[in-house]
């Protein structure tokens, strides 16, 4: 195990957070419990945002980058972890509040850690992260709705060819759903079609200012753009349905009126993938694990060198990026 290691830091340049390699040293780490060796990562929206500077995601720095880790225990000090536990790390403030996966250790509280699940390889994990792990949340989410049934008419994904979107689709179409993919990218439909998509809609359709009800069309929906795109949602879902809203890609407002609530008995679920309990990541887990084709998730991925992060942050944050990016912390 070496001394010292390369990481992405996030620092305060002038005010700004600036975000470049360094070399740290074991000792630099947090005082936390369980030291686990990095092997992979991945880039989410939220990765983009933190590197870029385009969103002030740390609110502490310095901070080491990355909201997932995938990697295998090397020291514990508690003992519900040993040496060779093979680990994945999702939120619980990585990257904004505690230090991240962007780095080849990291010391981390023994609660934040989930066991890998024997479906996958560390590298599969990493192929889910965060997004994939949010994907199947809001899947629970509207199954645990209870009136949205598999033969209904359309599921809408929102931001389909994104990371959340790719794993959304595949996990819905496995389920027996029908799914309809919204994506200002016409060509992605080929792959989107590939991962299950039976219909597409325009985004420019939905991020439009539209009425507070409109023609009832979704059952349900998962929404990662927030802002008119999902006060549209709201307004276009059937009588019962649901909407499981995971993120603001369009901005963090809802100039949505409580019609479709009160007239439709449309229920909006928030999915918090950050600090979501344990029962709640296992059911994710299961469903990633049941549902979840393993040749679909290789197609949707791709697997980047640690040093190609800069570059990358940018692209996902400029809507360039497709599916999931694997970031590979050794190289």
């Amino acid at each position: 195990m070496t001394d010292h290691f390369r990481a992405l830091v996030i620092d305060d340049q002038d005010g700004k957070p600036v975000a470049g390699f360094r070399d740290l040293a074991l000792a630099d780490l947090p005082d936390h419990d369980v030291l686990v060796e990095v092997l992979f990562s991945t880039l989410n929206y939220k990765d983009g945002l933190a590197i870029s500077g385009k969103g002030r995601i740390a609110r502490r720095l310095p901070m080491v980058a990355g909201v997932d880790l995938s990697g295998i225990v090397v020291e514990s000090s508690n003992p519900d972890w040993k040496t060779g536990d093979k680990v994945v790390v999702n939120g619980w403030g990585m990257s904004e509040t505690e230090w991240g996966g962007y780095t080849r250790f990291q010391r981390l509280k023994p609660e934040w850690l989930t066991r890998l699940p024997e479906a996958f390889t560390l590298e599969e994990s990493m192929a889910i992260g965060t997004a994939g792990y949010t994907a199947a949340l809001a899947i629970e989410a509207l199954e645990a709705w209870g009136k949205i049934k598999a033969d209904a008419r359309e599921i809408l994904v929102t931001g389909a060819a994104g990371g959340v979107g790719s794993v959304a689709i595949t996990l819905l179409a496995k389920r027996g759903y029908r799914v309809t993919a919204s994506t200002g990218r016409p060509e992605t439909c080929d792959y989107l079609s590939a991962l299950g998509a039976t219909g597409f809609i325009d985004r420019a359709e939905l991020a439009a200012k539209g009425a507070a009800l409109q023609k009832e069309r979704w059952a349900g929906a998962i929404d990662s753009v927030g802002s008119t795109t999902l006060a549209n949602v709201l307004a276009q879902t059937v009588q019962s349905g649901a909407v499981a809203a995971c993120g603001l890609a369009g901005g963090a407002d809802l100039p949505a009126t409580v019609m479709p609530h009160i007239l439709r008995g449309v229920a909006l679920l928030g999915i918090n993938s950050v600090t979501a309990p344990h029962t709640e990541r296992d059911r994710a887990w299961a469903i990633l694990a049941e549902s979840l084709d393993r040749r679909q998730l290789a197609a949707m991925t791709t697997v980047e060198p640690l040093s190609r992060l800069p570059q990358l942050a940018e692209d996902i944050v400029a809507g360039k990026i497709r599916g999931r990016v694997v970031i590979d912390v050794t190289k």
